[in-house]
């Protein structure tokens, strides 16, 4: 790092000061201020949120990691980021008539408040496990690498970056809630998408240009069925990514993820209002086709330039392990003053997706939690209650990164699991709630449940048979059903089997009171919401709808 590197990253930390204190100007004085920006959100700010605050650890550490080691077979998990179309066209209308400020708070209003309860412990429990410690774990390696430093005043620098990185974003997110999320996220994304992009050039530069990087990841054979690193869709037999099991489990992570999940959603219900909103889920499609290009793509340019001993800046690129990738390229190809706006995207990257998840996190335990049992509290000091949770989340996160860490080279794989696990029983729920009038309480609650048992169910089977000393021949139909099984195609009949439980439930109990879903459910909006809903969009969403989904098609049949 050169002085003209420190430079470009005083600027931007210089602008992200301004936005905080021009945050801090604005009066917050209740739970809609705060948890949700007020509600005046513009579509650029909300679709540049949800970018911004998707592209995290995941995507810097994991996806050019991927890509790195496997080639195009995590593109299906980017390219269904055109599910943000479902959100703004299916859902929009409902979480919106609805006027709640979280995922848990519409299921209540949809089914019970014990479904409430049991969609806020799991999203809590799995925010705190999984994304805090994972993103805050993800930072301080990438750090690490890009600046070279192994300890600094005796202290081990993983630990100096993870939690620097930690209480800067804890400060922001503490002091401006959802404002400064939103309007952080509009100087963040540009930086990010200029700095990735330029990591792509250089690197194709680098190489010879995109032939010569098919031609090299082509040459790979992935299984023993013939694809290759270039191959999107593979053998169906493929241990790991098989064709049919990615384009289900994809669907049905993607749709939990990009329908359901109060960290995303929370950035559509700050919109000003419907037609915002929407357009902001468009604005979000559009950007969300470029990941596969600004990360993976890396990650296979770092494989090619690594196994082939090309020569980046009088030094041959040498890449240590996958999970480097990203790092490696901003610290090999880079010259100075570049490098500084590339540290900008990456520090953009996790601060955006911290702070969204830390106030996602307090909006859940706040609204969710506090405000349940407290309803007459003063609306600032349930401002001051989410700043406090968000501070223990924080530590909860922190405290986490140890465990995290011991797990080394297959956290990216943990994280897989847990969200295949995690995703179908909240997304039959939703899916069954909102699509079918039928749906009860009960049968909403119990596939829930459900979900949560099978989930548990998985995880502590991976835990146990990866550790025990099995015998070849020891097989049961329990391992083979929650252990041996394609954790893919576990995912979608997972999925099956939740809703199952929801019609079977639901049609043995008391059908829902037609006046306690109307506007919630299809086939129950008055016609004053049919009509505000269709006033809320023209053909130009329509036109932009079309498009994304066909540059997807494309996507899949260039990589087939």
């Amino acid at each position: 790092m050169q002085l003209l590197d420190w430079l470009v990253i005083g600027l931007f930390f210089a602008a992200l000061i301004g936005i905080i204190v021009w945050v801090m100007r604005q009066k917050q004085n209740n739970a809609a201020d705060y948890f949700l920006g007020g509600k005046d959100a513009t579509w650029i700010a909300i679709g540049a949120s949800i970018f911004a605050s998707n592209i995290g650890s995941e995507h810097l550490i994991g996806l050019a990691g991927a890509g790195a080691s496997s080639g195009m077979a995590m593109a299906h998990w980017e390219i269904q980021g055109w599910m943000i179309l479902i959100l703004g066209w299916v859902f929009v209308p409902f979480y919106t008539r609805s006027m709640v400020y979280t995922m848990p708070e519409f299921l209540e209003r949809r089914y019970n408040p014990a479904s409430r309860t049991i969609l806020s412990l799991i999203s809590l429990i799995s925010y705190v496990l999984t994304k805090v410690a994972v993103t805050v774990y993800a930072g301080g390696l990438v750090f690490q690498q890009v600046f070279g430093i192994d300890t600094l005043w005796g202290i081990d620098f993983f630990w100096i970056a993870a939690i620097g990185l930690v209480v800067l974003t804890a400060l922001y997110t503490i002091i401006g809630g959802m404002k400064s999320v939103l309007y952080t996220s509009v100087l963040q994304t540009p930086i990010l998408l200029l700095g990735s992009l330029i990591i792509l050039v250089l690197g194709l530069k680098a190489l010879g240009g995109w032939d010569e990087m098919m031609a090299t990841c082509s040459q790979v054979v992935v299984n023993d069925y013939g694809d290759t690193m270039t191959n999107l869709i593979r053998d169906n037999r493929d241990p790991q990514y098989p064709w049919l099991g990615a384009l289900i489990g994809s669907a049905v992570i993607g749709f939990w993820y990009w329908c359901t999940d109060q960290f995303i959603v929370q950035r559509v219900l700050s919109g000003k209002d419907e037609k915002e909103a929407r357009r902001g889920t468009i604005f979000g499609a559009y950007l969300k086709l470029l990941p596969v290009f600004l990360f993976l793509i890396p990650g296979m340019i770092a494989f090619a330039l690594s196994t082939r001993g090309i020569e980046v800046n009088g030094e041959v690129f040498k890449l240590s392990t996958p999970d480097a990738a990203f790092p490696t390229l901003v610290a090999k190809l880079l010259p100075a003053g570049v490098k500084g706006l590339i540290v900008c995207g990456i520090l953009a990257a996790l601060m955006s997706s911290l702070a969204s998840l830390f106030n996602s996190s307090a909006a859940l335990f706040t609204i969710d939690f506090y405000q349940r049992y407290k309803p007459d509290t003063d609306p600032k000091k349930l401002v001051r209650i989410g700043q406090a949770a968000t501070v223990v989340i924080v530590l909860l996160g922190v405290l986490w990164i140890p465990v995290m860490r011991s797990i080394g080279n297959v956290l990216y794989n943990y994280l897989q699991d847990v969200q295949s696990v995690l995703a179908p029983g909240i997304a039959a729920a939703f899916l069954m709630g909102v699509c079918w009038k039928r749906a009860t309480a009960q049968g909403g609650m119990w596939g829930l449940i459900a979900g949560l048992g099978i989930g548990i169910t998985r995880l502590c089977a991976k835990i146990y048979y990866s550790n025990a000393a099995v015998l070849p021949g020891d097989q049961n139909w329990f391992k083979w059903m929650f252990y041996d099984s394609n954790w893919l195609f576990f995912c979608g009949w997972m999925l099956v089997f939740c809703m199952l439980v929801v019609v079977v439930v639901s049609l043995f109990t008391k059908a829902p009171d037609p006046e306690k879903i109307k506007g919630l459910v299809f086939g129950t909006s008055t016609p004053e919401q049919k009509a505000a809903t269709r006033a809320s969009w023209n053909k130009w969403d329509v036109i932009h709808t079309v498009i994304i989904l066909c540059i997807t098609a494309a996507f899949y049949w260039y990589f087939w």
